[in-house]
Parts: C-alpha cells; sequence; structure tokens
C-alpha cells in the first residue's frame, strides 16, 4: 500500500507528458474510482450529472476520490489537487426527478455511484475539454469537464447486497442511510449514493446537487448519533484536544454539561477563502434542542466538523458541550471541499486528550497554546461564545437554586 501512492502520481504525470493537446480527447477508455458528480449551478430542477474518471485505464482508481486514505497517509494538498486536477467530468444535463426513469445516462450513473469497486468505462465525449476551475467549500475539486456522447460500462458491476436491499426497500432515505451506517458504510459512500436518488420513498427519489448529499449526509448521521449521545452521563473531567491538518489547526473544548456545540472558523488573509488582507470569522452554534435553521455562516463544515465529534462521544459512552475553533492558515492554499474538516477532526480526536480538572484551568491553556502554538489570541472567541455563557448562566441558577 505505501508504494500505491507514488506509482499513481507517477502516472498521472506520465499521463500529462502523453497528451500534449488534452483539448484534441474525444474518446476514453478508463475506470471510475467509482465517483459521480452532480452539479448545483443550473436552474433547479435542471442538474448537471457527471461520470468521474482518469484520462487513462488505472488499476488504482480508487485513490482518485478516497479522501479517507488521503488522510491517513497525510496528502499534501499539491497531492490532492494533482489527483482530483486528472479526473475527468463526463456530463450530461437532467432533471432531478428522471432519477425515477431509466432514461438515457441515468441508470448507469447510478450503477456507477453505488459501485463497491471501480468500475472499467468507456467514454465518448461531445465537445472539446474544458479547464476552467471551480471552488467550492464542500466539494471536492475536478479537474476536466466535457460532455458526453456517449457512455458503457465493461463488464459487471458488484453492488453490496446492503445497498441493493435499502434501493428496493420502501423505506425513507434517513431510514436507509442509517441502515447502511450500521453496516460499516462510511459518509463518503452514503453520500454518493444518497445524490443519486435510489434511496427513500419511490414518490420522494430524486437526483441531489453533491454538495446537498455532502452536507444532508453529516446533519442526518450527525442527528441519529445525538439521539444516542443524549442518552449518555457527562464526561468526568474538562476536556482539551488541539492538532492540525492540510494548512487547518484545530482546538476541541469538551465541557462536562449536556450537548450544545459551537464551531468558530478563523481565516487568516491568503488562506483559500480570504484574498483579503484581514483576518475573516464565522460562527454557528447549537443548544441540546438543536438548530431550526440552517447553520449558514459556517455552512458544511458545521455538520462536518459534528459528525466526528459526536461519533467519538457515543463510541466513550458520554455527553458534552463542545467547542470547537478552527483557524484556516495561509498553508491552505487550495480549498478541497468539507473532507478536511472531517478528517481534521478526527486526526485532532486521535491525539492525546489533556484533562483538567477546571473550566477556568481549561481555559487558560487553550488560550496558552492558541498563543504558543498557534500565534493568535482566542480572547475574543472567548467573550463571544454563546456556548460559555449558557455554561456561566446554568452555573449561577444552580447556585442560586
Amino acid at each position: 500500500m505505501e508504494n500505491i501512492k507514488f506509482e499513481v502520481m507517477k502516472k498521472v504525470a506520465d499521463t500529462n507528458f502523453k497528451f500534449r493537446d488534452l483539448k484534441k480527447i474525444s474518446k476514453i477508455d478508463s475506470v471510475s474510482p467509482p465517483s459521480v458528480f452532480i452539479g448545483s449551478k443550473l436552474r433547479y430542477p435542471l442538474v448537471n450529472i457527471g461520470i468521474l474518471s482518469p484520462l487513462e485505464k488505472e488499476d488504482n482508481a480508487w485513490i482518485y476520490d478516497d479522501a479517507k486514505y488521503w488522510a491517513e497517509k497525510d496528502f499534501q494538498i499539491s497531492d490532492v489537487v494533482k489527483l482530483r486536477n486528472n479526473l475527468l467530468n463526463s456530463k450530461f444535463q437532467s432533471k432531478v426527478q428522471d432519477s425515477r426513469l431509466n432514461k438515457k445516462f441515468v441508470g448507469l450513473t447510478q450503477e456507477i455511484a453505488v459501485a463497491a469497486k471501480p468500475v472499467d468505462v468507456e467514454i465518448e465525449l461531445k465537445n472539446n475539454l474544458n479547464f476552467k476551475k471551480s471552488k467550492d467549500k464542500v466539494t471536492t475539486p475536478q479537474g476536466m469537464r466535457a460532455g458526453l456522447k456517449k457512455a458503457t460500462i465493461i463488464g459487471n458491476v458488484k453492488i453490496h447486497k446492503k445497498v441493493e436491499k435499502v434501493m428496493n426497500d420502501e423505506i425513507k432515505a434517513a431510514e436507509a442511510m442509517r441502515l447502511l451506517y450500521k453496516n460499516n458504510f462510511d459518509e463518503y459512500s452514503l453520500s454518493k449514493i444518497l445524490s443519486v436518488g435510489v434511496v427513500g420513498l419511490k414518490k420522494n427519489k430524486r437526483f441531489v446537487p453533491t454538495r446537498w448529499s455532502i452536507t444532508a449526509t453529516d446533519d442526518t448521521l450527525g442527528k441519529q448519533l445525538l439521539e444516542q449521545v443524549k442518552m449518555h452521563k457527562w464526561i468526568e473531567n474538562y476536556g482539551m484536544f488541539f492538532g492540525e491538518f492540510m494548512g487547518n489547526q484545530y482546538l476541541i473544548l469538551m465541557f462536562p454539561n449536556v450537548w450544545s456545540y459551537e464551531l468558530f472558523e478563523l481565516y487568516y488573509p491568503g488562506s483559500s477563502w480570504n484574498p483579503s488582507n484581514e483576518m475573516k470569522a464565522a460562527t454557528d452554534f447549537e443548544s441540546y434542542s438543536g438548530r431550526k435553521t440552517y447553520a449558514s455562516d459556517t455552512a458544511g463544515g458545521y455538520y462536518a466538523t459534528r459528525l466526528p465529534i459526536l461519533k467519538y462521544l457515543n463510541k466513550i459512552k458520554r455527553q458534552a458541550s463542545v467547542l470547537v475553533i478552527r483557524l484556516e492558515t495561509p498553508s491552505y492554499w487550495a480549498s478541497l471541499g468539507v473532507w478536511v474538516c472531517r478528517e481534521s477532526i478526527r486526526k485532532t480526536l486521535n491525539y492525546k486528550n489533556f484533562k483538567f480538572n477546571s473550566k477556568e484551568e481549561m481555559l487558560n491553556s487553550a488560550k496558552i497554546i492558541s498563543e504558543k502554538k498557534f500565534e493568535i489570541s482566542i480572547d475574543f472567541i472567548l467573550k463571544r461564545s454563546k456556548l460559555l455563557r449558557q455554561i456561566q448562566e446554568e452555573r449561577r441558577l444552580g447556585e442560586w437554586f
């Protein structure tokens, strides 16, 4: 496994050298990781649906769409950018309701999305490749795009029996996701399955733009885990974690209390979403009773950050109030999608858990670490924090009684 990264990156370089005039490509014989992309830029209910594949057959095609592996092997931003830039998005237009119909390319795209292993495909393009880059906070970038003229799957597609069952059962999408998650299907595969409209009640099945399906999956799974977390006892000590991945620095503070969650994101000048000369900030919060509206300030990152925290709390069978501070530094020079938030939190929670006997002791340590390690004062965050204010008010109320 250690040599796979080297071999694939060498293949990427060789392919770029081989196809000197990429614009003239009209046919490719390739392997999809398997991966599809549902675009959200057309006027809804119209969407662009694309099959993602490298330009040539690749034995390890799965690596082009495996964020967990990228995080596990500590890929650099440039590694992910090179991989994703060498994916071709062969796309066609469709209405979201067409997921229920046996229309041209629809069934083929759905087969690829739910496949258990990479899928051999032959693709014929309608027009020249488009290399224009687009940025998105939620989705992982792709490289080239072109209209799809013809597509054929070569060989048989292997679909997991559990996936086939929920596709055929008349159950809601959230229930299908709960069953698959319980059977070790991760959020990455579930968001793909959700996006191509193969789960849910028959009358409700539809294509879901990829950026929406990612956040919907994180939110749905998070709410299901939260039901269990709320039944657990509070953590016994105050806990602090800190870590860094791909230029994203994280500080996670856990308080012995009922569930609540707050995320602060700070974007340094020169980071991927802040071209200005001033620090930018965004924050969202939920109390024990949850949110009634979408977390629009921190958007998909809010739900991607919350999911691994809830999974961690459920694993240790504890409940806590959780304050997360994310520092997006200039080292994070290319936006790669919310998987970076999800995997950064996982990595951070795997580091040492620093335990404290009091809130004051933990907050003082958090200030020192922020100043020495991250070179920033977090005083203004602690003063603005709704979560800390809520804990303080509860304490006062308890003392009064």
